[in-house]
């Protein structure tokens, strides 16, 4: 043999030896950065288990795709892509998915690594003022918009307000303090705090409180620590053209071993925009927050994290309102405390304490007003104190969650009528809005989750005590209601399966019935126009919990390029809360055209479905379709149930060139018209429309990114379904901004 032949054969054997060679891969919890052990996988004929660092090793080849599941994290498939950046990486990152079995979105603000199965939206969603309104790039979504740039309110299935139960890490919420809700739990949140958002539908996932429509969680980034002091960072700034509209956000934070500290802050805002027809719509608005993350690792199995964040609001125009924001000013605070055991069988124990408080000013005195007879203002205040603990035990293929929690909700304020010019002139009247209500939720709550071969089962069960009050009565109520306090039992419970077909096909099947008390508006409302139209509401302190029973079926396939999913639900209502009109009350203002009481609607029923196709076209263009719509009918009455979005088309692609520096989007959502409405509840036929957006990013270096795009391309002149109406001698709906264009610049030192 020649020296050039040995040479050649010893090459190509050391090139065997090398692709034969095993790589060590560690799989890491997303938002813990822990290792994840005992986790299964299968690539191509090998086998195994992660350790308990998470590693485990695989003989690469470029065609395989990887399988892995646990019991905590569910079963994914890695594509060869995947696995190859997972290869180059040495890491894969999952999200937890206890609620695995139940119908649920994940939306990750940021972008995900390798491994992780969730929807990311853009680096802009973290420069949102408002919580709510990151929940519209969700299919099934909408808003009822008071305003054109702040406190957007979120509605899921045609369930609104308290029928949605939205917490912040699992635990903490917050009460609006306005009667109209212009400050709704969702825009006490901090966008740029935010990994990811779980919206787990039905009244199936009980948790973290009454789940009546569907929950949505708002979990927060967990702390980080390095065995080295490591400072990291990022600092955001974007413009828009229509309105303009600045936004800033940022964050700065350092770790170490045992430490976490992380700063954050945000501020917003902008002027009055135009709608597609050249048209001004009020929109002034300024928002801010800023907090702290203090992280501490009191040993190799507890973490207590500390949160505090202060949100304010100042001079921000609500068109469809007789009054304006004046000043919003916003508490959030929190402690949290996570055990993990090497128990047999107890795995961790969680517990978590809060308090909310939001002092909320309002007044009509920058409305134009002709005549103004009057001047009018509210402050009002409401206070949220609670706290939750809950354990976790796993055995085999079976896994437990038990716990309870409480809540109490206070809320006081009184509205102050002075009167400039009639027959009350010089003269103050002063209304008690919320008589100082308190409503206090105490629950135990557990879940099971077992698999067996490829079914998987889970139960969950919910038994809250709800008791309320009103410890200022107000003359006019105490005429109607000679009994103003309540305690009701509200049990609620879940049965679910989900079989699995191979590793691509999954059906499951969920049965559930929640039972919900009515909430403070609900209950002790005094005499204020806070619903669609101009009638004036009264509370009902005698209202009986609604309950809602509902099915929910969902098929999902899922390959190395495509992902599809399909939930349709179908519910049952039973003494639905609504308001009708009372002749026999007499309202406040003589130009109300009446009273509204809260009343029990014997039945109502509700179906929809959302459907979510995502697939990669090539290495480097995906597409998405979305689909969503709800169907719901007031039995009783034989009419249709107000405020359900119409039909909402979504398809966008997306573009990733250059190993990633460049991604170009474009989307485009068509809704169509709603001529299902509640005439009796004040709603009127929306038309159809269409939008086109589309953007840039470009990764200039390693840690400067910017993005550019415009919305509403097409300039459409459109607005929502549930946008309220301006009123005034010509009434119209607040129409969405035309053509707008924006520039953000993100430094990320992270």
């Amino acid at each position: 043999m020649t020296r050039t032949k040995y040479i050649v054969l010893l090459g190509m054997l050391l090139l065997a030896m090398l692709g034969s060679t095993a790589q060590q891969i560690k799989l890491l919890d997303f938002s813990r950065q822990t290792p994840v052990s005992e986790a299964a996988f299968k690539y191509g004929d090998q086998k195994g288990i992660t350790g308990k660092d998470g590693s485990f090793t695989i003989r690469y080849s470029e065609k395989v795709s990887l399988e892995i599941s646990h019991i905590n994290y569910g079963t994914w498939l890695l594509s060869p892509a995947e696995v190859k950046r997972a290869v180059e990486t040495g890491v894969i990152f999952k999200e937890e998915v206890s609620y695995s079995l139940q119908p649920v979105t994940v939306v990750a603000i940021h972008t995900p690594v390798s491994g992780n199965s969730v929807l990311a939206l853009s680096s802009r969603d973290r420069l949102a003022h408002d919580g709510g309104d990151l929940l519209n790039n969700i299919e099934g979504f909408s808003s009822i918009r008071k305003s054109g740039a702040y406190g957007f309110d979120p509605v899921f299935r045609g369930f609104k307000y308290d029928q949605l139960n939205v917490v912040i890490d699992g635990a903490q919420s917050a009460s609006a303090a306005c009667p109209n809700r212009m400050d709704p739990p969702t825009s006490q949140v901090a966008p740029n705090m935010i990994s990811h958002i779980e919206v787990q539908k039905g009244p199936h996932s009980l948790r973290y409180g009454n789940a009546f429509g569907a929950t949505i969680n708002y979990v927060p980034a967990a702390p980080r620590f390095s065995e080295k002091q490591h400072v990291y960072g990022r600092l955001t700034s974007s413009i828009e053209t229509n309105g303009t509209v600045t936004r800033n956000e940022g964050t700065i934070g350092m770790s170490t071993k045992n430490t976490d500290l992380r700063l954050f802050g945000s501020f917003a805002r902008g002027t009055d925009y135009k709608d597609g027809d050249g048209n001004k719509v009020p929109a002034d608005f300024m928002r801010g927050s800023a907090g702290a993350t203090l992280g501490f690792k009191v040993s190799d199995y507890q973490t207590l994290t500390l949160t505090a964040t202060r949100n304010f609001a100042r001079d921000t125009d609500f068109p469809a309102l007789p009054m304006d924001l004046r000043s919003d000013d916003t508490w959030l605070l929190n402690a949290k405390h996570i055990a993990k055991f090497r128990d047999k069988y107890l795995k961790t124990w969680t517990t978590a304490i809060y308090a909310t408080f939001v002092d909320h000013k309002m007044d009509n005195l920058s409305k134009s007003i002709e005549p103004r007879t009057m001047n009018a203002y509210t402050p009002a205040k409401t206070k949220t104190y609670g706290g939750k603990t809950e354990g976790s035990w796993q055995t085999g293929n079976s896994k437990l969650f038990a716990g309870a929690d409480l809540r109490i909700d206070k809320a006081e304020g009184k509205r102050e009528r002075e009167f400039i010019a009639g027959p009350n002139a010089g003269k103050t009247f002063y209304d008690n809005v919320w008589q100082n209500g308190t409503i206090s939720k105490s629950a135990f709550f557990a879940e099971y989750q077992r698999s067996v071969n490829d079914v998987s089962l889970i139960f969950s069960g919910r038994f809250e005590l709800n008791q309320s009050g009103i410890d200022d009565v107000a003359t006019e109520f105490s005429k109607i209601y000679e009994n103003t306090e309540s305690t009701q039992f509200n049990p609620s419970v879940s049965l679910g399966a989900i079989k699995h077909f191979g590793g691509k096909i999954s059906l499951g099947f969920w049965l559930g019935r929640a039972q919900r008390s009515g909430n403070m508006t609900e209950r002790f409302i005094n005499y204020l126009p806070v619903g669609q139209d101009a009638y004036e509401l009264l509370g009902n302190p005698e209202l009986n919990p609604e309950v809602n029973n509902e099915a929910d079926l969902n098929l999902s396939y899922k390959s190395e390029k495509s992902a599809i999913s399909v939930d349709v639900f179908a519910s049952l209502l039973q003494d639905y809360i609504s308001s009708e009109i009372d002749t026999s009350l007499v309202p406040k203002f003589p130009t109300s055209p009446g009273v509204r009481q809260f009343q029990n609607i014997s039945k109502a029923f509700k179906t929809g479905f959302e459907l979510s196709w995502r697939q990669s076209l090539t290495g480097f263009l995906d597409q998405r379709v979305s689909l969503a719509y709800t169907y719901g009918q007031n039995i009783s009455k034989d009419e249709p149930l107000p405020e359900i979005a119409p039909l909402d088309f979504r398809y966008s692609l997306n573009g990733s060139f250059f190993s990633g520096k460049l991604r170009p989007a474009i989307s485009l959502r068509h809704v169509t018209k709603q001529d299902r409405i509640s005439i009796d509840y004040g709603e009127t036929k929306t038309p159809a429309f269409t939008l086109v957006d589309i953007n840039l990013t470009y990764r200039i270096s390693k840690i400067i990114s910017t993005t550019a795009g415009i919305q509403n391309l097409l300039n459409e002149t459109y607005y929502e379904h549930l946008n309220r109406t301006i009123g005034g001698t010509t009434p119209r709906e607040i129409f969405a901004p035309g053509r707008n264009f924006f520039l953000s610049v993100t430094l990320d030192l992270n």
